[in-house]
């Protein structure tokens, strides 16, 4: 039986043909195992991927967190306000719901995105902040059984942009994405490499629908912003 050397350890190969054979399959079964999660996330959420130029209209936009920068929206946030912004102005969607973390007193993205889509023309009364949501699944869940939305149009990356598709429908929200280009930095890749260990959780949080982090009682600031 062969021996492969790895430090103090040795791994042993199968030396039949028939046991080659049966290690070549489970290899084989462990990656599709592996990648459906990211297939489904893909099926289900990439063919309502737009533009701002064609995204159908919806009652809400939905712009999804992504950091903050000296109390600032990042860079890769900013992009995603400036769609948002850019949809409201086309008279695509009537009010914006930001979602992002407000976890500790110093750190407040929905605050921040008011504040920047407020200073490009968005009026703050077509604004709606959700403080809680920490993450996609959160924002998606939060957004359809605390603030009513049934449908949408989404905001984020290109490389996020599928997995919140995906996400939202589960949660009953019947969506349209806008896949914001992003420069091809160190960010976007470490987005991109995320991803695929993110479908995993997605898809369990898809099949099995918890209640997010915090729930709370149902909120009147969508319905209000669109009256």
């Amino acid at each position: 039986m062969g021996l492969i050397r790895s430090g103090a350890r040795r791994v042993r190969l199968p030396r039949t043909r028939r046991g080659r054979r049966l290690a070549y399959q489970a290899v084989v079964v462990l990656t599709v195992l592996a990648l459906a999660p990211a297939t489904w996330m893909n099926a289900t959420g990439g063919p309502r991927v737009r533009t701002v130029a064609d995204a159908p209209a919806a009652p809400v936009a939905v712009v999804f967190g992504a950091g903050l920068w000296n109390g600032e929206p990042s860079p890769y946030l900013a992009h995603r306000l400036d769609a948002a912004a850019a949809l409201y102005t086309r008279g695509t969607v009537r009010a914006i719901l930001v979602t992002g973390d407000n976890s500790t007193h110093d750190y407040d993205e929905p605050d921040a995105m008011r504040g920047y889509l407020v200073r490009h023309g968005v009026p703050a009364r077509k604004i709606v902040g959700d403080y809680a949501g920490f993450d996609t699944w959160d924002s998606c869940s939060r957004a359809r059984r605390i603030f009513g939305v049934k449908r949408a149009v989404l905001v984020s990356q290109g490389f996020h942009i599928r997995r919140a598709l995906a996400l939202c429908e589960a949660a009953g929200i019947d969506a349209y994405g806008v896949g914001v280009a992003a420069t091809h930095d160190v960010t976007w890749a470490y987005g991109g490499v995320r991803e695929i260990f993110a479908a995993g959780k997605a898809a369990a949080d898809a099949a099995l629908r918890p209640d997010p982090r915090f729930l709370g009682p149902r909120e009147k600031g969508v319905a209000e912003a669109l009256r």
